[in-house]
């Protein structure tokens, strides 16, 4: 895991988005449901149709809105969510209270191991970190999905094809060529590169 002033960093960022909008796809930084939903269909992909059942994790998962989307789409299944944010973790469990087969932690030893573990939008938002130490971050992170994780693993990143004009400076960008080859040469040669939906970002997904 990345270092502990990065990670405070980054709770605090999003923890202001809490604040001024709640748990909401703008309190975790979002700037449409639409668009939430979109990234949560690419993520899912990593799960095989056919009527099993199993374990999703959650790694970064805010208020818990994937879980109520692997409720309706993958009915069944468990979901755990992780996030470094306290806060996030509270909102999530009074959101979900009640409904079974849902937790929270921000205890990263708390997670379990799950047939599949999906991260959304965790690697976006780099503040005023050096890029080449969120690439290490990022690197490392992917190692920690891959470790909580039987049969595969998912996650979104901003990409390099954006127009440069459109980047801001606080967010971090990718090149999606250079993700996938990294994936296949670490975890699994049955990697795919998702990068033919209408945002300025790609979805990998790798199955071990």
């Amino acid at each position: 895991m990345a270092s502990s002033s990065l990670l405070e960093q980054v709770a605090a960022y999003y923890e202001s988005k809490l604040t001024a909008h709640g748990a909401t796809p703008a309190g975790v930084d979002w700037n449409s449901e639409a668009s939430q939903l979109l990234r949560f269909e690419q993520l899912l992909r990593i799960i095989p149709t056919g009527g099993r059942t199993g374990a999703v994790n959650d790694f970064g998962c805010g208020y818990g809105a994937l879980a109520d989307y692997v409720g309706v789409h993958h009915p069944g299944w468990s979901y755990s969510g992780f996030d470094v944010s306290p806060r996030m973790i509270e909102a999530a469990r009074l959101r979900h209270a009640g409904r079974a087969g849902r937790t929270f932690t921000a205890d990263l030893a708390a997670l379990g191991k799950a047939e599949y573990t999906v991260a959304s939008g965790i690697f976006n938002v780099k503040l005023e970190t050096p890029e080449d130490a969120w690439t290490d971050y990022m690197m490392a992170t992917l190692d920690t999905l891959g470790s909580l994780s039987h049969a595969g693993f998912a996650f979104n990143v901003l990409t390099t094809c954006s127009d440069p004009n459109r980047r801001r400076r606080d967010l971090y960008y990718a090149d999606p060529v250079a993700v996938f080859q990294h994936c296949r040469a670490r975890f699994s040669p049955r990697v795919a590169l998702l990068h033919d939906y209408p945002l300025f970002e790609f979805t990998v997904l790798v199955r071990l």
